[in-house]
């Protein structure tokens, strides 16, 4: 993206109702966990929470702050996050990223219209910049965090915060070396990185093929191929096209996935289900494989999965 500009969110994203937390802390004094400061990254990295956003806005007016929304159940957030938080480490202190967990922290999410996930935006001097939505690869989000902080340098906030680094340097051992990955999953993440999801997707597959009992292969093609079909999907044009055909199983594949990226659960398995139940034959089938699918996206332990499958067992029996 290009021409990143406060304006382009004024009047729809409210965070009024926000401004009114505690201050931030003085410069240099320890930060709890869950406030700035805390956290990963050596203080560039941390969570934030309804409670505690009032301390972003003001930090926002010394040092531009990105804003990731995300959920753990989230298969795109899972892949974006370690590329944020590796870009803005890389930074050196010029901005910092504040971690926003959508199911946690309602006000946050409705206050940035957060219709879809992973959202990231930023804040300078306590306005809200429109960044991207998804899962982009690092070359992009570089690139756009490069007009961030000349953005931000337009409106006189380029100040830094500490980084850890000359602890780090001091003790060599306390940062230790990531083990590395095994050769295919190393593929899928670079391809991913590159934007090249059906890359990824070939280099799951040879995984798997290799050892099916791969769990983090399954759960990253199952997260990799909800990032392919939703690249370019407009909700509104998805959201139409299903609505003129109730029984199109692809039309209503695409907004399920799309609920799924964007938070709606629910929405995404009563859609399949009610659908599930106005099919028959090898659509049935379809339909059955892609809840499977997505009930392994969200978490065979989570209640919303639990009921589905208890309702899919209804309708199957």
């Amino acid at each position: 993206m290009t021409d990143i500009s406060p304006a382009a969110l004024r009047g729809a994203v409210d965070l009024s109702s926000l401004r009114n937390r505690p201050a931030a802390p003085a410069a240099g004094a320890a930060a709890p966990a869950g406030e700035p400061g805390a956290g990963s990254g050596g203080g560039l990295v941390f969570d934030v929470t309804d409670a505690t956003f009032g301390q972003v806005m003001e930090l926002s007016r010394t040092v531009p702050v990105v804003i990731d929304l995300w959920a753990e159940w989230c298969g795109p957030c899972k892949q974006l996050s370690p590329i944020l938080e590796k870009v803005v480490t890389g930074l050196g202190g010029r901005l910092v990223l504040a971690k926003v967990d959508v199911d946690a922290n309602p006000q946050l999410a409705q206050s940035f219209r957060a219709q879809s996930i992973p959202l990231v935006v930023a804040l300078v001097a306590g306005q809200p910049v429109p960044l991207f939505t998804g899962a982009v690869p690092e070359e992009q989000v570089r690139q756009v965090f490069g007009q961030l902080l000349e953005l931000a340098a337009q409106h006189g906030v380029t100040g830094t915060v500490p980084t850890g680094a000359q602890e780090d340097d001091a003790d060599p051992a306390a940062e230790p070396e990531e083990p590395s990955l095994p050769p295919l999953h190393q593929a899928a993440y670079d391809a991913i990185e590159r934007g090249d999801y059906t890359a990824a997707i070939e280099a799951y597959e040879k995984a798997l093929a290799e050892n099916p009992r791969d769990d983090e292969a399954r759960a990253g093609l199952g997260q990799v191929r909800l990032l392919h079909r939703t690249q370019g999907l407009d909700l509104n044009e998805a959201r139409a096209a299903a609505a003129a055909a109730p029984t199109d199983v692809d039309a209503q594949f695409a907004v399920a996935d799309l609920d799924i990226a964007g938070g709606h659960v629910d929405d995404a398995f009563t859609r399949l289900l009610d659908l599930f139940a106005a099919v028959d034959g090898e659509a049935r089938t379809g339909v059955r494989d892609r809840l499977v699918e997505l009930f392994g996206l969200v978490g065979d332990a989570d209640p919303r999965v639990v009921s589905a499958r208890r309702r899919l067992a209804t309708l199957l029996f």
